[in-house]
Order: structure tokens, then sequence, then C-alpha cells
């Protein structure tokens, strides 16, 4: 279905009557009319009554309503989501955890467009499964995230390894779980690893999908979790959180997900971009 028709039909809606929707859209009111004619004839049912004091929708009309609506926003969001931007040659989405985001993906953003050019960049988050499902629909460039799903036509490649320990808002020896224990959701690999380490525990009182949000809840109202050791160095060098040592340590690996056919002055050069501070995440580790 054409979503001038749809437009045309929510402009009629809005409007009340043909005359003063065909001002709106800077058409004549015949253009108006033949729209809504094209979509009646497409949809098999008439959508408005029309009388001396405009239009009124029909039941069918009030029930199309809906997808009317559902369709327009569908093809903007489309139009935002893969598009090329105006005044831009190409565009590029990027998407990873929002830990990721972190000191490596944020900070690369600049960089990256420096590389590419004249090239806009779409930066989102989100978990695994988003991630995946967004490069197989090609709605995402590069995915960087802990547990890919190998997928044909998608390269999987190692970037560096995060190092989770365990930090709390006191120096006090502690034993897993405690009552203030925040859990955080790092993906499954950390539940793997998680559940083979402790296999009495049950769950936390507190448990987050993202490592910010046990962060920020650890720093204000005390409490104890695993964090990536590059996210909490500088709460350690000022004494605000401790590590403890005496509690095991997860090795969480870290990949950069992209198609195999991608284009090299774009993503490829995004993707250089990355593994250079990988590099640089892991030289200071």
């Amino acid at each position: 279905m054409d979503t001038e028709l749809a437009r045309t039909f929510l402009t009629v809606v809005a409007a009340g009557n043909f005359s003063l929707a065909s001002s709106r859209l800077f058409i004549t009111q015949s253009t108006v009319s033949a729209r809504i004619a094209t979509l009646e004839s497409q949809l098999g049912c008439r959508l408005f009554v029309r009388n001396k004091s405009g239009t009124k929708l029909t039941a069918a009309g009030y029930r199309f309503q809906i997808y009317a609506n559902t369709l327009v926003r569908t093809v903007e969001r489309a139009r935002q989501d893969i598009g090329v931007v105006r005044g831009f040659r190409s565009s590029i989405t990027i998407g990873g955890r929002f830990g990721l985001w972190e000191e490596l993906l944020l900070p690369c953003l600049p960089q990256i467009r420096e590389a590419v050019g004249n090239v806009a960049i779409r930066a989102e988050i989100g978990f695994e499964d988003d991630l995946m499902q967004g490069l197989v629909e090609a709605r995402t460039d590069i995915g960087v995230m802990y547990t890919p799903q190998r997928r044909p036509g998608m390269l999987v490649e190692p970037l560096f390894e995060e190092h989770l320990v365990y930090v709390s808002s006191t120096p006090d020896s502690v034993v897993l779980p405690e009552n203030d224990y925040v859990y955080v959701d790092w993906g499954p690999e950390f539940a793997n690893q998680h559940n083979a380490a402790f296999p009495e525990f049950n769950g936390a009182a507190i448990a987050a999908n993202t490592g910010w949000i046990g962060l920020q809840h650890i720093l204000s109202h005390c409490g104890a979790g695993f964090f990536p050791l590059r996210l909490v160095k500088e709460e350690l060098a000022r004494g605000q959180l401790h590590r403890h040592q005496e509690l095991p340590e997860f090795v969480l690996p870290t990949y950069l997900v992209y198609h195999d056919e991608a284009d090299p002055d774009t993503v490829g050069l995004a993707v250089a971009v990355l593994r250079d501070a990988a590099a640089a995440i892991m030289a200071r580790a």
C-alpha cells in the first residue's frame, strides 16, 4: 500500500473534510478524493461518509485508522534507521552493550567520523539478541558484544577480554552471597561462569541488566558486585570501592561482529578504529 494514501487518509481525519485536507497537503481537492477512492478500492470498503458538515469515519474507517498510523510511523522510522542522512554520502550503524560504550565505543565516535569522512553514524545500545537481530536484518553494520551468535555471512572477531572483579563499598571481608550483593547480568557467558563458581547462589535481592545501574546503586546505597576492572578503576583509586581478591575473577571475551561483505571504505575503516581502541585498552590493563 502506498503510504501517501495512508497519510492522505489521516490528514482528512484530522482536518475533518477534504477541502481543508487538500490545503494542508498542498494538492487539489480532486486529488484527495482520488486517493481516498483508490484506498477504499484497495481495502474493499468505505472509509468516510461525506455530508454538508464535512466527513465522518465509517466503522471500517475507525478500524483502519489504527493501521494507517502504524504504517506511517513505521515508514518514518525506517527512513531514520536506514536512510542516508541528507548531506552525507552514506551511513553506518554501530550497536553495543551499555558497558561497552563506556571507555570503548563512545570515545571512538569522533575517531570513526574522522576516518570515514562524509558518513553519518547512528549509535545504538542493545543486548546480544537485539544486536544480532539488527545485524541479520542489516539494520546494524557493526555490533560489539560479549556472547555473539554465529550466523552465515557474519564475521565474529575477538576484540579484547574483560576482567570482572568483585568490588564492594566497604573493605570488610565478604562471602558471596551477601545481603547487599547486586547481581549484574553481563550475559550468558558470565552467568555460566558465575553459576560454576557459586553453585549455591539462588539469586540476589537486587539484580540489574546493565552495569551502570548496579554500580550507581552500590555507590549511592552501599553494596557489592562483579564489574569490569576498566570501569571501576577510578572508584578503586579514590577509595569509593574496594577490591576483594579472595573471590574469583571472571574473564569475559568481547567480540566485534560485522558483515563479511561490508564496505571497506566505511565499515572497514570503523572496524579498524575499534581494533586500535581495544588494543589500547588491553595495553592499559
